[in-house]
């Protein structure tokens, strides 16, 4: 649980007798003191900063606490540099406390400082946020701080994050484009629907004779949305929750995510995705140091898809019974056979992790280039789609306009 924590000003004398000063969070005075000493500050004053109502900090659930991976990737590069550079564990949390961007993230650092400068290990007061700090992060630093080479490690981190976090931006990046031009598209196609074709519907029927069968099934479809707009944005609203609220649940995860790997277009890519991440995250935790097993239970979970992570149990299983890692993965399509022999390579020369970096940095490549051919794909398919729908839409909307004059004579 968070400990709360208030802003405390302090005074001290420094070496050529002059009197300095600062503020700083901390739970308590006492919390203060000590961390002022390992600074190597002797305190004169430790007061509490009474703080206007006006100039709290304004904190919004699920907005102002959200904590991104990109910010726990500058997070470890930024401790990495300063434990590398000499710094003590506790001196480092302390300046990235204060030079944290992410308020949420900041609260949680000084919280995890105060827990270190109470003696417990760094790995345990990140273990203390799971919500934050991902598993990978708490067991390669716990590997780290019992071989002696944390720094190493939390370098290891940071890289294994940055590579993810560019992995997420290059398919985001890729696919943003056309999903907005999408969605334009179509909020404009419902718009026409609603306010423009009732319009033109009222005009003829008016006349009197009767609409072409193509016009009579565009003002259905015209009243539909008029009507039905309101009870479909409900409707997405509760499913997007219902979606939200069940979407990590296992037995909810068994029936949708190997729906995933079979879509047409879309399958190939989530795929690639799984296993550069599998691959990476695994590389990175037998890189550390972090044994067989646990490391397999992590990278299952943290693969994002049951399907992988029913292949990493029958793995696990493997190992635990002294046989190979490449051998159960023969087994599971999702899992290509140049990933499977790379493996068995890694494991017969004692490479395993440098495999694992190679099959990561080869599927990273193959999700850029994927989705750059998707994107490509999908811009004239949809052009091709809207532009069937809009023209559909006119040529109903003129053809009762060729009876027009025969209704006037």
């Amino acid at each position: 649980m968070a400990t709360a924590t208030q802003t405390f000003k302090y005074s001290y004398r420094d070496s050529t007798g002059k009197i300095q000063g600062g503020e700083i969070e901390a739970p308590n005075e006492a919390a203060v003191s000590a961390r002022l000493k390992t600074m190597g500050l002797a305190p004169i004053s430790i007061d509490p900063v009474r703080q206007s109502a006006f100039k709290k900090e304004i904190h919004i659930p699920g907005m102002t606490d959200k904590i991104k991976l990109k910010d726990i990737a500058i997070l470890s590069r930024q401790l990495a540099t300063m434990i590398q550079s000499g710094l003590s564990i506790i001196r480092a949390l302390n300046i990235l406390s204060e030079q944290t961007e992410n308020a949420a993230l900041a609260r949680v650092v000084v919280d995890v400082r105060s827990d270190v400068e109470t003696g417990v290990s760094l790995s345990q007061a990140l273990a203390r946020h799971p919500r934050v700090f991902p598993p990978l992060m708490i067991n390669m630093v716990r590997a780290g701080e019992v071989g002696g080479f944390l720094d190493n490690v939390l370098v290891s981190v940071a890289a294994n994050f940055e590579s993810e976090v560019k992995l997420r931006g290059k398919v985001k990046s890729a696919m943003t484009y056309p999903t907005v031009v999408f969605v334009i598209a179509i909020v404009a196609v419902i718009g026409m629907l609603i306010f423009i074709v009732p319009v033109f519907s009222g005009m003829f029927l008016s006349l009197g004779g009767d609409l072409p069968p193509l016009t009579a099934a565009l003002v259905g479809v015209s009243t539909f949305f008029k009507y039905g707009t309101v009870p479909l944005i409900i409707g997405g609203g509760v499913g997007a929750f219902l979606w939200k609220r069940n979407k990590h649940r296992k037995g909810f995860r068994e029936k949708v995510e190997p729906l995933y790997l079979k879509l047409p277009v879309f399958g190939q890519l989530i795929r690639k995705i799984a296993v550069s991440r599998f691959s990476r995250n695994f590389g990175a935790m037998v890189k550390a140091g972090v044994p067989i097993l646990q490391a397999l239970d992590i990278v299952g979970e943290a693969s994002g898809n049951i399907v992988i992570e029913r292949a990493t149990k029958d793995v696990k299983e493997s190992v635990r019974t002294g046989n190979s890692l490449a051998g159960p993965l023969t087994e599971h399509p999702v899992f290509p056979p140049m990933v499977v022999q790379m493996i068995a390579v890694g494991e017969d020369t004692g490479a395993l992790d440098q495999m694992l970096d190679k099959i990561a940095d080869f599927y990273d490549q193959e999700v850029e280039s994927t989705t750059e051919a998707l994107t490509s794909l999908i811009e004239p398919l949809m052009i091709a789609v809207l532009g069937a729908i809009v023209g559909t839409m006119v040529v109903a909307l003129y053809l009762p306009i060729f009876g027009v004059f025969d209704l006037i004579a």
